[in-house]
């Protein structure tokens, strides 16, 4: 399902074996694929983020403050320079969901280390409006837990807002830090 493993620079967090190689493309039905999000991308980012920024707060708004309203160009590139720097350590995974030549970014996909007890990731994702009832948001929904049960070391992913909702996961108590 995916190619060219990539190796952390440095090592991996506790969450994830040692010798984990997480994927660097993922084929996504339809001409679209999954690869690792990077500052580069800001321009699709911003685009993709802001114009379904309504439906992702109602998503995402009370559990991690995202995507504010007034997010800028600077501080979405520096979010995502941060997300592309904790892929290389291994301490959380942020995949853009891409068109054939990389013009449009459509959604995204987070595998993070577990907050609450129960699971060993949490996992969710998004596509953007106009993707929302179509055939690729339906690829994408079936490609995730299979891509992460083929190729991922977790036992207990948790797929949050798919298998308890949003709600039900920020009513679980904290995991101690």
């Amino acid at each position: 399902m995916s190619t060219t493993p990539s190796t952390p620079s440095t090592p991996a967090t506790s969450w994830l074996p040692a010798d984990f190689r997480h994927p660097t493309r993922v084929e996504v039905p339809f001409g679209h694929h999954l690869r690792p999000i990077r500052a580069e991308d800001t321009d699709l980012d911003m685009v993709a983020v802001m114009g379904s920024r309504e439906r992702l707060w109602g998503i995402y708004g009370e559990a991690w403050g995202w995507p504010p309203a007034d997010m800028t160009h600077d501080e979405d590139r520096a979010d995502l320079a941060r997300h592309a720097a904790e892929m290389e350590t291994h301490e959380s995974f942020n995949y853009a969901l891409l068109d054939t030549d990389e013009t449009a970014l459509l959604g995204c996909v987070y595998i993070d280390p577990p907050e609450k007890p129960g699971a060993d990731a949490e996992i969710s994702w998004w596509v953007v409006d106009e993707c929302v009832g179509t055939e690729l948001e339906e690829a994408l929904d079936a490609l995730v837990p299979r891509w992460i049960s083929e190729e991922w070391p977790l036992e207990r992913p948790r797929y949050v807002g798919r298998d308890l909702t949003w709600a039900a996961w920020m009513a679980l108590p904290d995991l101690p830090r």
